[in-house]
């Protein structure tokens, strides 16, 4: 099914798209708008190929009526709008951007997302000196940043960013960005960089210099950096102000090939699964000092170290929670127990919850009166 609009698809509150069972195509002028509305979930679609659109006259009830104004051309847009998850879907190919939370906009969960196929990715932030902004708090977990991206994954201003359990395959500028002091958490990602050396660092301070952006508070914890990868701390990494972009416990990032099994959106009724697979040429090794080097990297798979992971390893603060295996040094903590198959399917479980328990709450949430 594909859904070619003439004009923005505006979104009213207390809205579920669910699209399992179909592969549901958005395509078009305009795109997904969700403006000063709450409780939304966009739920497996395939989003691409996004158009600006002009000044349209769109209904958003039969009684209501009026200008929308001109669209950018992105996938999705979310403007002054709070409790909204997109999840387990397939954006590409925009005009603009992928996907834009602006505006004053908070509460928003992005999980189990592919994209791929384009430049500016996602923009979390209206604009340098926009006020509003100062509370957002947004969660970007277990997605896949794929082939063609080019940065902005995402680009953040002000508020709080918890990123966390994602895998980053490609960028061709940088991977995470952000200007005007905005605090990022960055915990459990598997960054794997370019072969370009100019491009290697993870990180972009925009608009700024060093000695005003050495005092924002971005931090890496349990992250997993690939092929001379790079992510560039500062601020206080065991400051406070983190307990505001951290919304869960991340997984391992050993888990990272179970974690994105299913990412995007997922398989047909009859078993065939539109979303596209990164390619495989081999495994990372974990290196014998326990990760605390990046690694270098061809492609693949990461094995279940052969002491079941019993040895604690380098880790990168407190965290609030409990981070096991992780990649970045700095202090050491408890590792789980765990054996290749088991683990795997447990690390698996505790992210399918993870997201089944938020699915319920905002279902709770939109029947609330």
């Amino acid at each position: 099914m594909t859904i070619k609009l003439k004009a923005q698809l505006v979104f009213n509150s207390f809205k579920t798209v669910d699209g399992r069972g179909a592969a549901v195509h958005v395509t078009g002028n305009g795109c997904i708008t969700i403006k000063n509305a709450t409780n939304i979930i966009i739920h497996n679609i395939f989003v691409h190929g996004c158009l600006p659109s002009s000044n349209e006259i769109i209904c958003s009830t039969p009684t209501k009526c009026g200008s929308r104004g001109r669209a950018d051309g992105d996938g999705i847009t979310i403007r002054s709008s709070s409790l909204i998850w997109i999840d387990h879907c397939d954006l590409s190919s925009c005009t603009d951007g992928l996907l834009d939370v602006t505006r004053g906009s908070t509460a928003v969960t992005i999980s189990n997302c592919y994209f791929s196929h384009h430049d500016k990715v996602m923009l979390l932030g209206h604009t340098n000196g926009f006020l509003a902004d100062s509370h957002m708090q947004v969660t970007v977990a277990f997605n896949h940043f794929g082939e063609g991206c080019v940065q902005r994954m995402p680009r953040c201003r002000r508020g709080y960013f918890h990123v966390v359990n994602n895998d980053y395959t490609e960028w061709k500028m940088y991977a995470i960005g952000g200007s005007d002091n905005p605090t990022i958490n960055s915990q459990g990602n598997r960054f794997i960089a370019p072969n370009e050396d100019e491009f290697k660092e993870v990180t972009k301070r925009i608009d700024t210099n060093k000695d005003e952006w050495k005092g924002w508070n971005w931090r890496t914890q349990g992250d997993m950096l690939v092929n001379g990868a790079v992510f560039v701390p500062s601020g206080d990494g065991l400051s406070n102000v983190f307990t505001q972009a951290s919304s869960l416990d991340p997984h391992s990032v050993l888990f990272m090939d179970q974690l994105i099994t299913h990412v995007g959106v997922l398989p047909l009724p009859a078993g065939n699964n539109p979303t596209p697979v990164p390619s495989s040429g081999g495994t990372i090794p974990v290196p014998s000092d326990g990760g605390a080097t990046p690694i270098p990297y061809d492609g693949g798979t990461i094995p279940v170290p052969s002491d079941g992971g019993a040895t604690p390893l380098p880790y990168g603060g407190d965290g609030g929670g409990t981070t096991p295996e992780t990649y970045v040094g700095g202090g050491t903590t408890n590792v789980e127990d765990y054996h290749e198959g088991s683990a795997s399917s447990a690390a698996l479980s505790r992210a399918i919850a993870t997201n089944l328990f938020l699915l319920s709450l905002l279902i709770i949430l939109n029947n609330l009166p």
